[in-house]
């Protein structure tokens, strides 16, 4: 995709208000303890997990809680906050991960309030810090369109990661902190206490849940926790400096923005603090702003606010505008049409070419028959399509059969993209994970 983000980094000003979002945890349910009005310190306690309290959820700056909004049945969409000017951060204590133990490490997390950054498959949920995890696995990179770079996100902060690794080695089971690398780049070569293994080729080959399936694959009854790589240098860091500072690097692009490039944030900071939305795209339509990669992301408006396991944000053109039958429709040649299969001649381009993609879905939804184009994009020792028919009639027995344990929405994005029939497949693999969570208690 066009649009890719320079190897820069620049720090973006300090947003006036950050938000920290509920729905951005799965399988969380949220308790408020703070109200309108409340002063809190950066790091405070904003929620809880109902069901499991000691997984608490703090605010990213010191300052005073603006609003907390709330949707259908009153359910809890965000709590923004005020920033102050003078950042005061709740002390938690250096801990000296070396001379630690499991025990202590793992409630200086929960009480940082780095842990909801903790997520375990099967379900891909907010990890239950009663579970004693087979291993924890962490992508050190990142395949999809758009992407942060590694080496530009970790700049100067390789130290924290090796102390975020550190501590994640003493929560691991017996088979210790897996670490996924992009061939060839030397970035995180010398992190030592995990286990390293290269992975080569296009997206997803960084999805954690591809990389989990082809080293250590998940059974019925085990649990394996995740991470991103930079939630692990903003664990080491809390650690470190007992304070909790969620720095962000969010790589800003795709064809709608002037500027590609990274901006260095921290979570929950709103979009306009990080990016300038244009009011209308280059060829006259309207402009989407997504939060996460173009392929897996919310769409958000400019008011909103990044989301929290997400590191890009995305300006894409909506394609809504009609398009001339012959020139550009069905009927044309499709010489500026992007296509997975061979439907146009553009496939003949070199693979470097980029592209400048809309969100056009290019067609309605249709009979959701067997084509083969999953398999093509989706390297898991699954049958794809026959888990999603699974789902749709939600049978269980079906989808333990077919793997269901070791998916998330993420690993079927491509799937989406290129489905024939345009079904919402993400969706379906989380209301099926959803569905198989409650069945099981």
């Amino acid at each position: 995709m066009s649009g890719r983000p320079a190897d820069t980094v620049i720090a973006a000003p300090s947003a006036s208000v950050y938000a920290v979002k509920p729905p951005d945890f799965t399988g969380v349910t949220p308790k408020l303890c703070v109200r309108i009005g409340d002063v809190v310190e950066a790091g405070a306690c904003i929620f809880y997990d109902k069901k499991t309290p000691s997984v608490q959820f703090v605010s990213p700056v010191a300052g005073t809680v603006k609003e907390i909004v709330r949707g259908a049945k009153r359910r809890i969409l965000a709590v923004e906050i005020d920033a102050s000017e003078n950042n005061v951060y709740k002390d938690f204590g250096v801990l000296d991960v070396a001379k630690s133990d499991k025990n202590t490490i793992l409630s200086r997390i929960l009480e940082g309030g780095m842990f909801p950054y903790l997520r375990q498959r099967p379900f891909d949920v907010v990890a239950n810090p009663e579970d004693a995890p087979r291993s924890i696995h962490v992508s050190g990179f990142d395949s999809s369109p758009l992407a942060a770079s590694t080496s530009v996100a970790l700049e100067g902060r390789m130290s924290d990661f090796q102390n975020g690794i550190d501590a994640l080695a003493k929560l691991a089971g017996e088979r210790g902190v897996h670490l996924g690398v992009k061939y060839s780049d030397s970035t995180l070569a010398g992190i030592r206490n995990c286990e390293i293994t290269e992975f080569e080729g296009p997206h997803p080959s960084g999805n954690v849940g591809i990389q989990i399936h082809h080293t250590a694959p998940l059974s019925k009854g085990e649990v394996v926790w995740t991470i991103g790589y930079q939630d692990v240098a903003n664990l080491g860091a809390m650690l470190s400096s007992g304070k909790y500072i969620p720095t962000k690097v969010v790589a800003v692009g795709g064809s709608e923005c002037a500027t590609p490039q990274h901006v260095k944030t921290l979570a929950g900071a709103s979009v306009s603090s990080i990016v300038n939305v244009p009011d209308t795209a280059s060829n006259g339509d309207s402009v989407r702003v997504i939060s996460g990669s173009p392929l897996t992301g919310d769409q958000i408006s400019k008011n909103d606010y990044i989301g929290a396991f997400h590191s890009a944000i995305a300006l894409l053109a909506e394609g809504s505008e009609p398009k001339f039958i012959i020139t550009e429709g069905w009927l044309g040649l499709g010489l500026k049409r992007f296509s997975l299969n061979h439907s146009f001649p553009t496939w003949l381009m070199p693979k470097s070419k980029e592209w400048d993609l809309d969100t056009n879905m290019g067609g309605e939804e249709r009979a959701f028959v067997v084509t083969g184009e999953y398999e093509k994009v989706f390297p898991m020792d699954i049958y794809p399509q026959h888990l999603i028919k699974s789902i749709i009639v939600n049978d269980i027995d079906s989808m333990e059969k077919l793997g269901i344990y070791e998916v998330a929405p993420e690993d079927f994005a491509l799937c989406e993209y290129g489905c024939t029939s345009k079904i919402p497949v993400q969706k379906l693999v989380r209301e099926g994970l959803d569905n198989l969570r409650n069945e099981l208690g």
